[in-house]
């Protein structure tokens, strides 16, 4: 009869074991811990926004449940879109968007986990790619600001995502690739070379007609100077000729005879002695003074 008290106590004791076990959990430090009491969401242990309250947590065993959500930030690799630009060129857009879970309970009442979230965002993604890239053309979504295009996408995917409660903030969104589809590839290529070849053309006509106009400036600019310069010329050796004759007349008035003498032996250096065959009457004002060294004043 003792041994039934001593086995009931054990089966408590066992009992009560098993309770604190059930009701014990951990919650790591990168996640955020939903606990729910007969479905409902009744509180958050350790959720993102909050002070890290991470580590061993109790709840109520077969009343309460616990839901682990994660408490970084999580990546979706979206389907690839195929939509139309605004140059009626067809684009496949392969991207990716970045979120967290910033009110679990919005979360698990919408989408209820990762993959519920990834259909939620997946659809949003879809209709806003074709919204704000169906705007602008090829280039821009290729080479263009595509930074701004992805800052605009995710700006409304983050309004779709606060209007449907979804619980979650997109902190990034990136667009991986963006090509033209395989059959229409070889065409768009073509067409891109054709225009950058046009533009090329026009850029060399344009420096052509340039480089006309800055050789025809340079040529007129060149004549003009060498006119004044001609004519600067001209006058300097106007003036010369002004100073030369003067020193001529001042040095005949100061003595006639030896000025004469000076042009003659100037005109025989000039003309003689250049194997130059003169015939002139031996009478001649040119000899005057190879035959009389007083020259023409001894006639």
């Amino acid at each position: 009869m003792k041994k039934f008290p001593t086995v009931a106590m054990v089966g408590i004791a066992g009992i009560i074991i098993i309770a604190i076990l059930f009701s014990m959990y951990t919650v790591k430090q990168w996640e955020q811990a939903l606990i729910l009491q007969f479905g409902k969401a009744v509180r958050v242990e350790n959720a993102w926004g909050e002070e890290a309250d991470a580590g061993l947590k109790y709840r109520i065993p077969i009343m309460e449940s616990v839901v682990i959500l994660d408490r970084r930030n999580l990546e979706i690799d979206l389907d690839p879109v195929e939509l139309l630009a605004s140059d009626q060129e067809r684009l496949v857009v392969d991207a990716f968007v970045r979120y967290r879970i910033v009110d679990p309970v919005q979360f698990y009442e919408a989408v209820r986990n990762e993959q519920g979230a990834q259909i939620q965002l997946q659809s949003i993604m879809d209709s806003t790619l074709r919204d704000v890239l169906g705007r602008v053309d090829t280039t821009e979504i290729i080479s263009g600001s595509r930074a701004q295009l992805m800052e605009e996408i995710q700006q409304i995917t983050n309004a779709f995502a606060t209007q449907k409660r979804l619980g979650i903030e997109v902190i990034d969104v990136r667009i991986v690739r963006a090509d033209f589809p395989k059959q229409n590839e070889e065409r768009i290529f073509k067409r891109m070379v054709t225009q950058r070849q046009q533009e090329a053309s026009r850029i060399r006509a344009g420096g052509e007609e340039r480089a006309r106009e800055i050789r025809a400036t340079a040529d007129k600019t060149a004549t003009v100077t060498r006119a004044q310069a001609q004519e600067k010329a001209e006058i300097i050796r106007g003036e010369g000729d002004g100073e030369r004759n003067a020193t001529y007349a001042a040095a005949y008035n100061l003595d006639p005879e030896f000025f004469s003498f000076y042009r003659s032996m100037e005109a025989y250096k000039n003309g003689i002695g250049k194997k130059s065959t003169y015939i002139m009457s031996p009478d001649s004002d040119f000899l005057s003074y190879l035959d009389d060294k007083r020259g023409g004043s001894a006639r």
